[in-house]
């Protein structure tokens, strides 16, 4: 890869993810505290990635790989995000705030597929190359967190301006993405039929049995992923812990340390145990908040804040970068988006609600909540997974190269098993 189009693609993912965690982690105080809603209310808020995430596989079978550069869709998206997340912080209720933030959730969820399909036309070793870019987003959303902690916006009650730093910032990949390397749309795709069209041949990747499993243990491991997401900043902030999103960014510090070191895990250790550890990440760092608190046992957690490392490079980007091999050269949008769908869509979608009635539930007197019975309850359902995936999942692919074998056959399929050897 040519350095400018490294340093491009870099950018892109810095911006990428820095404009959704420049608002997206305080998302639940700002509500209880600045709007004062119901937790159940921050579940549907939270809710809208996972509308957005649904309707991307869709969005991108139609558009990106059919009929217009990936690239050009993906700044289109973004410039109208700026101009949504802006008047969303203007809004002073709920009702206002929620029909804005789920039509822009629409419009950015299918951007998350787009860079990274934008990143893989460019590589030929994705294994190896992508995690290079893609620890440029993680960058991005440490920065934000950290900025959000220094300016203290969250103890001045000022996160309405973490809505328009992320308008700002959308605003500048919007532009910035009509620079990206070309993209172009399949070639013949525009004969494609309507399933085609729709992405939903990258479904076909459901009859490999241990890619089924996965996509499974994907929408399942995102329901307590969704508590993450959703209440932690509150559970920090009601703790009393200082600059909470700014501490909440060390995950993300711990994230760009695994992602650099994934090519080694990656060879070393294989899909299955990948997947298998990031879950186990995701148990252990529920205990540690459950018995977490801001004294004696201080370190739980920032344990369980390091731990996002773990569970979100092993198992998202191994994920990723699994159903891009599997997927061959033909669906590479579509399968990503198609991944969207059950992580950020599906699964979440079941998580928002889920976490939402639960916090609800366990509502103390003065405003209070046992979070320790809150957390406790996404570490079983996480055990639970990761056991039935370990069961069930029995592919016996344990090294990169083999992946792309299954389903793809023929020169192309060789060329994939030569880009990942």
């Amino acid at each position: 890869m040519q350095l400018i189009t490294r340093v491009k693609l870099s950018f892109m993912m810095f911006l990428q993810f820095f404009i959704w965690g420049a608002w997206f982690v305080t998302l639940g105080t700002y509500l209880l505290s600045e709007l004062e809603t119901s937790a159940t209310q921050v579940g549907v808020a939270f809710l809208t990635q996972s509308i957005g995430a649904i309707v991307a596989p869709f969005i991108i079978g139609l558009i990106a790989d059919r009929f217009f550069p990936a690239q050009r869709i993906l700044g289109i998206l973004h410039l109208i995000g700026a101009a949504l997340l802006w008047y969303a912080s203007s809004v002073a209720d709920f009702d206002s705030f929620y029909p804005t933030i789920l039509v822009y959730m629409i419009l950015y969820m299918p951007t998350l597929a787009l860079v990274n399909s934008v990143s893989f036309r460019q590589m030929q070793n994705p294994s190896k190359e992508f995690p290079q870019i893609r620890v440029l987003g993680t960058l991005g959303w440490i920065v934000a967190g950290l900025i959000i902690g220094w300016l203290n916006w969250e103890q001045s009650g000022s996160l309405v301006l973490t809505f328009r730093m992320a308008s700002i910032a959308a605003g500048i990949l919007g532009v910035f993405s009509f620079t990206l390397p070309d993209t172009p749309p399949i070639k013949g795709a525009e004969k494609a039929t309507l399933g085609e069209m729709l992405g939903l041949e990258a479904f076909g990747l459901l009859k490999n049995r241990s890619y089924l499993t996965f996509f499974l243990a994907s929408v399942a491991i995102c329901i307590p992923l969704a508590f993450y997401y959703n209440f932690t900043n509150p559970f920090l902030n009601e703790l009393g812990v200082d600059a909470a999103a700014g501490k909440q960014s060390m995950g993300q510090m711990s994230e760009l340390l695994f992602m650099l070191l994934m090519p080694l895990f990656f060879v070393r250790l294989g899909v299955k145990k990948m997947l298998a550890i990031g879950m186990f990440a995701w148990v252990l760092r529920y205990v540690f908040f459950a018995y977490g608190n801001a004294d004696s046992n201080y370190w739980m957690l920032i344990g369980g804040i390091v731990l996002h490392g773990i569970c979100y490079d092993f198992f998202f980007v191994t994920g990723q970068i699994y159903t891009d091999k599997l997927a061959g050269e033909r669906f590479k949008s579509a399968a990503q988006g198609m991944i969207t769908l059950a992580t950020y869509g599906v699964g979440m979608l079941l998580g928002s609600l889920l976490s939402g009635v639960i916090v609800d539930a366990f509502q103390t007197t003065g405003g209070g909540h046992d979070w320790q019975s809150i957390w406790l309850i996404p570490a079983a359902i996480a055990a639970g997974v990761l056991l039935l995936f370990l069961l069930l999942f029995r592919d016996k692919v344990t090294q990169p190269q083999e992946v792309a074998q299954p389903l793809t056959t023929g020169p192309a399929g060789q060329r994939q098993v030569n880009q990942l050897s």
